[in-house]
């Protein structure tokens, strides 16, 4: 299945959104630190509902761990500046889709490490800034899903 990778992420309410989505979806999620919450904050345990324990989180020192745990064949960093829009994808089993923390999205040295196979784009309106971190990663997670006919995870 597919792996959402949370570049030190900033809201606990996104967090915990992007738990419930790895529940319903069979996608893992990676949060990579220093993260801009405690893990037992009620507003990430408010967003994730019920769904901590269906869902797979793993949290990474670093993004350096985070790639070295995962072994992506292939990281799509999401972003409002990159150069390939997000149906444009060929997504495949194992994908890492990262994203970036509000407000900033991915720094630059991110955005340019050799790891980073894609950068991707979510379409918005001319002047947005950016779309919410965690509608951001349920888009691209189903448009990957969607992609494999819904399969389940093994």
């Amino acid at each position: 299945m597919f792996r959402i990778l949370f570049f030190e992420p900033r809201i606990a309410g996104n967090s915990g959104a992007a738990i419930r989505l790895a529940a319903v979806t069979g996608a893992e999620l990676h949060l990579v630190e220093p993260l801009g919450f405690d893990l037992e904050e009620s507003k990430l345990r408010r967003a994730g509902l019920d769904y901590h324990d269906l869902a797979v989180v793993t949290v990474h020192p670093d993004l350096d761990a985070a790639l070295a745990a995962l072994h992506p064949s292939r990281v799509l960093a999401f972003t409002a500046s990159g150069d390939v829009l997000y149906t444009d994808v060929t997504y495949q089993p194992g994908d890492v889709l990262m994203f970036g923390p509000e407000p900033t999205g991915l720094p630059p040295e991110v955005l340019a490490d050799s790891r980073v196979t894609a950068r991707v784009r979510l379409p918005m309106l001319p002047g947005r800034r950016s779309m919410n971190l965690a509608n951001s990663a349920s888009v691209a997670v189903f448009e990957a899903w969607r992609q494999q006919g819904f399969a389940l995870p093994d």
